[in-house]
């Protein structure tokens, strides 16, 4: 397929992010919960005391730090669009990890300090705890399942399970936060007696179940009944690479824009339980958008045998990774692989002076290579290949050889997809090459 979907078109300009607002907005609530402990709380007498003050400080802030993980989940287009959504993954990912560490401290410390106030053993106390506190036994199977997402979540869990059993494990945290939320207000001390302070905890955890239900429900639930999507046809562009194109109705409402994603499931050939993200590989048409995958595991490799007419629902568009984020006339596109797909889309829409260089290992490697050349013949753009030598050597990618190539390189906006070791080797690079952090434009899946 060598069509040019759209004439480029100008882009807004750049925004600044709200990154900083928002992070700034997080921390401050959790200021808000250590406050709130310290209004509660007179003076903190003895070992038990201290113990207990700590265990209730450390289920504060894992109480909030579950509000503000399931938030960071609910895809709220201010941050999936504006901050990116690889930076809300790694917020998210922090978010988890702050909460996996303060559950047990909250859970050790409060045991220790109620086993000393009554003399008693940890073990004891534990049973107590667990059987006749009024909902603790929720608490608990909810404590278990939190544990069982921090585990799979680990990145060393991750390389060895599926895809689809990380994803599905991953949805139980709704059910884990649900589970756990009814104790904070029933043995809370900082909520018995307290009705603004329990109307608050209400109103942030009804304020992230509403936005959950929103944009993760109702949002992609209407987006599929309006624009019904479908399978036109699938196309091979390398080995083990295909592109998709779907056909819907009325996709320019979707106001999707080159360099987004869109998180796919396709409803045929048994893919339909897993929603996997692909980048779209052109710009979308009123009618038509198109992806293009690299076979890399089961779902993505079923891609090739998708069939004409196969239901598609979709969620999105998701991403930052687009011409709002230009902030100079030139621009440089580094794709590493598959990493093409949302470059190749840029290339065509990006306005000014474009020069993509493309990385793969061997030329029949290089998908969507007709396309490009047609577009820098196009617009008269440059596209640079850094393929292995005929005795397999890497190309040299390096701030010199990079600075070399293309003159002018810290002046340029520097938009980078690829695998996550190329894409941290090509940063390194260019930031060794004076090419500034606000100009070194990135997202990635891999988190």
């Amino acid at each position: 397929m060598t069509t040019v979907y759209a004439p480029p078109r100008r882009s807004a300009p750049a925004r600044h992010s709200p990154a900083g607002a928002v992070l700034a907005l997080l921390w401050a609530g959790a200021a808000g919960v250590v406050a709130l402990w310290w209004a509660d709380t007179g003076s903190v007498v003895g070992a038990a005391g201290r113990l207990t003050g700590a265990g209730r400080i450390a289920g504060l802030l894992c109480g909030y730090a579950c509000a503000v993980l399931v938030g960071l989940m609910a895809r709220v287009p201010l941050l999936e669009r504006r901050i990116g959504s690889d930076r809300v993954a790694r917020w998210h990912a922090m978010a988890g990890r702050y909460t996996i560490c303060l559950l047990p401290a909250h859970i050790v410390l409060i045991l220790l300090g109620y086993a000393a106030q009554d003399r008693a053993s940890v073990w004891h106390e534990t049973v107590t705890v667990v059987l006749d506190y009024p909902d603790m036994l929720k608490a608990t199977f909810g404590t278990v399942v939190l544990f069982a997402v921090g585990i799979t979540s680990a990145r060393a869990a991750r390389r060895r399970l599926s895809y689809e059993f990380w994803y599905y494990v991953h949805l139980l945290t709704y059910g884990a936060v649900f589970l756990a939320f009814f104790h904070q207000l029933t043995l809370g001390n900082e909520f018995n007696g307290h009705p603004v302070a329990t109307a608050a905890w209400y109103a942030l955890y009804l304020g992230v179940a509403a936005l959950v239900l929103w944009f993760r429900v109702l949002t992609p639930v209407r987006l599929n009944l309006r624009h019904r999507l479908r399978v036109e046809s699938v196309h091979q562009e390398a080995p083990d690479v295909y592109s998709v194109v779907v056909r819907g109705r009325r996709l320019h409402e979707l106001d999707a824009r080159a360099g987004q994603f869109f998180r796919w499931r396709f409803l045929g050939q048994g893919m339909g339980w897993t929603s996997t993200p692909y980048s779209l590989s052109a710009p979308p048409r009123p009618e038509q958008m198109r992806i293009t995958v690299k076979a890399l595991g089961g779902h993505s490799a079923a891609v090739s045998l998708l069939r004409p007419g196969t239901r598609v629902w979709a969620e999105g568009p998701y991403g930052s990774l687009t011409a709002d984020r230009q902030s100079s006339p030139k621009s440089l596109l580094i794709a590493g692989g598959v990493g093409i797909t949302p470059m190749r889309a840029l290339f065509e829409t990006l306005p000014g002076e474009v020069t993509l260089l493309y990385r793969a290992r061997t030329a029949a490697d290089l998908a969507l290579g007709a396309e490009l050349e047609a577009i820098a013949n196009w617009r008269r753009a440059k596209v640079l290949y850094a393929l292995n030598g005929p005795d397999g050597r890497r190309p040299d990618l390096t701030a010199r050889t990079l600075r070399a190539t293309v003159p002018d390189l810290a002046g340029h906006d520097v938009y980078l997809c690829g695998p996550h070791g190329f894409a941290r080797e090509m940063y390194d690079q260019l930031r060794a090459a004076g090419v500034p952090d606000r100009r070194i434009h990135h997202e990635s899946f891999e988190l």
